[in-house]
């Protein structure tokens, strides 16, 4: 789906879920806190397993609706790691490229951060990485490709005043070039929402 068709997907993302997933001043769910469709519908008390489930949709749905599969890839993989199983499945998504190029500024949001990795615009180390998902290891350099600096995506991204970029990444915005210092707990990860990571590990423990 092309960024110019995205914009209706993610706003319908932020009422199904209940909440402005991404911090953006036009959500609808800032003026209409309904599920999308003709009527819409009152919010209910979920039981336990529709809580989970929730939770589970939104963080899929906040990292550019990632796929059942692969999402729950990530779960095996952070039940493996050493640790809570919570904070580790949250890192490995902070670790996606996508991810860190849109908490970098060089995107305006996480659906134009796949299609710019996609469409070749980043380098990790000095070389071409087009797989959004690639995982970014401590100490990556991650930039912007010079012939790519001065498109107007990026420069929209970087003039956006309501997201800072965090600690875990240290980010020369004039060279559009960041380092990925360290997997961030989820206390650094800027939410615009209430993630529920456990909620996630319980649910796939069901």
């Amino acid at each position: 789906m092309s960024e110019k068709k995205r914009p209706n997907a993610k706003y319908k993302i932020d009422r199904r879920m209940g909440c402005n997933l991404w911090g953006r001043p036009k959500s609808p769910f800032n003026k209409r806190q309904t599920r999308p469709g003709q009527h819409g519908e009152r919010r209910g008390k979920l039981s336990d397993y529709g809580v989970q489930l929730m939770a589970k949709q939104k963080l899929k749905g906040y990292y550019g609706s990632i796929g059942e599969r692969q999402f729950r890839r990530y779960y095996a993989e952070a039940r493996r790691l050493r640790g809570d199983s919570g904070q580790n499945l949250v890192g490995l998504l902070e670790r996606r490229l996508d991810a860190v190029i849109y908490r970098a500024k060089f995107v305006p949001t996480i659906f134009a951060a796949r299609q710019f990795v996609n469409h070749k615009h980043i380098l990790v180390n000095g070389k071409v990485v087009n797989i959004p998902s690639y995982q970014v290891k401590e100490g990556d350099v991650i930039e912007v490709r010079e012939s790519s600096r001065q498109l107007a995506l990026v420069q929209q991204a970087d003039e956006d005043p309501s997201r800072d970029t965090p600690e875990y990444l240290q980010v020369e915005p004039k060279a559009r070039k960041a380092t990925f210092l360290r997997v961030p707990r989820l206390d650094e990860i800027p939410y615009a929402a209430q993630m529920e990571p456990h909620l996630v590990v319980e649910f796939y423990s069901r």
